[in-house]
């Protein structure tokens, strides 16, 4: 759907502005090239990408949202930030409003009232686009609850090289199913890093685009700015209007490098160059004003203005002090107001609960209470409620535009919950098998996992991700997978793992209510108790305003004292399916067993871990995980150098064979994974020692 092109005007003074800027892009670019020692850390400039994305910041109001990427530097001089501003970031300071000297140049995250809001993003090769487009469904679904008068829209920018990317589709593919206020810019400079465009795609980002029904596009000069004033002037007002989503094209040459560290006359011949220097959006625009009858005189004047400022900025900027390093741990996570266990655990005439109805009932009292929150992911909507009905009932009662389907799209599932939380909504989402996480791993580690801290507290993403694991009988390699080790490589995320309906209500509760990511591992095996020796997972159920603090372990099973005094007891650590397991073989050893639930991964509970340690001197590790490199042999190894002298037995542990996949024959699937019996064995050699 091609948008016909109807035109303000542009005057004289809005494009003295915007020669001014480009003026003061380019000299900066010249003054990081001509200084590379000093401006040792990569980065790239928006040499000949002047004008459209000047165009772009000059119509951006402060209730909108912006997603610049990493050549957008003249977006950000055009929405009001300084030189000085940039290069902090630039050179790495302390005093780097972005980041405090912890990322790149034009790696922006801004929360300022007076500007547009940026979100932290990635290096943003394609990545940003889901981040940017749950901010635009955060928008939508707020609007329909909060009347305001008010229009924000969000502008996601990307580099053609980047939109050949397959999140890119998906966040495409959310924004015209739900018909989102976004505004894709895609610059076009016919490069990726030394790869051409010819080489890298079939089609334009504009020929693409149109296989998405409902995406409405618009090419523009993007070395022109009066032209790409013009465009992206009808192309905002669509958008403000609430007519979908937009993508504009704007061709630009390169004329910087690719990176500092990328030179283009290494993959570059001159003819090339000097074609894209024909091009230069500075020489367009000159002449444009010299048209209009601005003398050359006025033009050196404004040149010689952004020279001064460039360079006297640059000179603070270098004087500007380093960060401390005692800030380096600074802003992992921001404080959680959940830091005591609340309500009332067993009620009285309280009922009896499987784990998946606890789950099912804390998503329904917070979406009751909770306006802004919000539940979605693969067949949690009204049809069916979850393929283990975790859902059930729940559209129904709250609205599908509260509780709805997505796509197969789990990068979109778990990336979109960035923008959403930003924006002010509390999403709840699912990943309906833990095997099927991975296609969102890149938006986990690499825009949740990394907000909080690189933007030193300012986007902290609060987002709650339910994923189902574990065996349960014959679910096969594709839907029985345990992924806790993975989870807890990646800092700057809370990983839960509750084992009984109680456990869950109130860690649900908790995780909902953190500031921070957290993801909620919830054991299939577990759900309806239907695994033989798991019925102590169900429980009487918590009153509403019950709440675990995430980081608290708990002894499901104490020893005996008269064993414990006889130093015939040990400590067993587990978690999940492990607590059951370690239940059903504690039998054996009557009084001599005391069982410490985890139920929350990271943060872990290590002064209970100590506590355990130093009572019993003997340690025994549960897992359903295959051992090898896993969170459980790692903790083993912790417990062995941090408390090797309370210890009179190595740790012992309990896991999965290093196997693959689980196995689907119920025979084999047995034969991989732990039991009663085999921690049993371990129990009764670890005794022995």
């Amino acid at each position: 759907m091609t948008v016909p092109r109807t035109f303000p005007t542009v005057d004289t003074e809005l494009l003295k502005k915007a020669y001014l800027y480009m003026q003061t892009a380019k000299t900066m670019a010249e003054v990081y090239d001509a200084n590379r020692t000093i401006c040792k850390y990569v980065h790239s400039t928006s040499r000949g990408h002047e004008a459209v994305q000047l165009a772009t910041a000059f119509l951006l109001q402060p209730e909108d949202w912006v997603s610049p990427y990493y050549r957008d530097d003249s977006i950000l001089l055009g929405i009001g930030l300084t030189p000085y501003d940039l290069m902090l970031q630039l050179l790495a300071k302390r005093d780097d409003i972005f980041s405090g000297g912890r990322s790149y140049y034009c790696h922006p995250s801004l929360k300022q009232e007076d500007k547009p809001k940026i979100i932290h993003q990635s290096s943003a090769t394609g990545m940003q686009a889901i981040p940017a487009t749950g901010i635009a469904q955060g928008i939508q679904y707020l609007e329909n609850i909060r009347l305001s008068g008010k229009r924000p829209i969000v502008v996601c920018s990307l580099g053609d090289g980047s939109v050949t990317e397959g999140e890119v589709a998906e966040a495409f593919q959310m924004a015209v199913l739900k018909k989102l206020p976004i505004l894709y810019l895609i610059q076009d400079n016919g490069w990726g890093i030394s790869a051409s465009g010819e080489e890298m795609r079939a089609m334009n980002a504009i020929e693409y685009a149109q296989g998405f029904k409902g995406m409405a596009t618009h090419s523009v000069k993007g070395n022109d700015f009066t032209d790409c004033y013009k465009g992206l002037s009808y192309a905002f007002d669509h958008v403000r209007k609430r007519k979908g989503p937009m993508l504009v094209h704007a061709l630009v040459p390169l004329l910087g490098h690719h990176t500092s560290g990328v030179r283009k006359e290494w993959y570059r011949t001159e003819e090339d160059l000097k074609k894209c220097r024909e091009k230069d959006p500075i020489l367009i625009l000159e002449s444009q004003l010299l048209e209009k009858g601005v003398g050359q005189e006025e033009l050196n004047a404004i040149k010689e203005k952004a020279k001064n400022q460039v360079l006297e900025d640059f000179e603070r900027a270098k004087q500007a002090p380093e960060p401390d390093p005692s800030t380096v741990e600074d802003f992992i996570f921001v404080p959680t107001p959940i830091i005591e266990e609340k309500g009332n655990r067993t009620p009285l005439n309280g009922q009896e609960v499987v784990m998946v109805d606890a789950a099912l009932h804390a998503v329904g009292e917070i979406l009751a209470k909770h306006p802004e929150a919000l539940l979605y992911g693969q067949d949690v909507g009204e049809r069916l409620g979850g393929v283990f009905r975790e859902a059930a009932l729940l559209a129904q009662k709250f609205g599908s535009h509260r509780v709805f389907n997505t796509p197969i799209q789990e990068a979109y599932i778990i990336g979109s919950t960035v923008g959403m939380s930003q924006v002010g909504c509390k999403p709840i989402v699912e990943v309906q098998f833990a095997d099927y996480i991975w296609p969102g791993l890149n938006q986990l580690v690499e825009e949740i996992s990394k907000s909080c801290y690189l933007s030193m507290g300012k986007c902290p993403i609060q987002t709650l991700i339910r994923v189902p694991v574990g065996a349960y009988g014959g679910g096969g390699p594709y839907h029985s997978g345990s992924i806790e080790s993975t989870l807890l490589t990646i800092k700057g995320i809370k990983v839960v793992y509750p084992s009984n309906a109680a456990d869950m209500k109130g860690l649900m509760k908790a995780a909902f209510y953190d500031p921070n990511p957290v993801v909620m591992l919830e054991h299939k095996g577990l759900y309806w108790s239907k695994v033989p020796g798991t019925s102590e997972a169900k429980t009487i159920e918590p009153d509403e305003e019950y709440i675990i603090p995430l980081g608290k372990a708990n002894i499901v099973l104490p020893a005996d004292e008269n064993e414990l005094d006889a130093g015939s007891t040990i400590a067993v650590i587990t978690y999940g399916m492990g607590v059951y397991w370690a239940k059903n073989a504690a039998k054996n050893f009557k009084g001599k067993i005391e069982i410490v639930d985890l139920r929350t991964l990271h943060p872990l509970d290590w002064d209970m871990i100590e506590y355990v340690v130093k009572k019993h001197n003997k340690v025994l590790l549960v897992t359903e995980e295959p051992i090898e490199n896993s969170f459980i042999e790692a903790l083993a190894g912790r417990i062995s150098h941090r408390l090797f002298k309370y210890l009179d037995a190595p740790v012992s542990y309990v896991g999965a064979l290093n196997l693959p996949a689980v196995p689907i024959n119920l025979v084999l699937e047995a034969a991989m994974l732990p039991s009663a019996d085999k921690v049993a064995q371990k129990m009764a050699e670890l005794l022995e020692w």
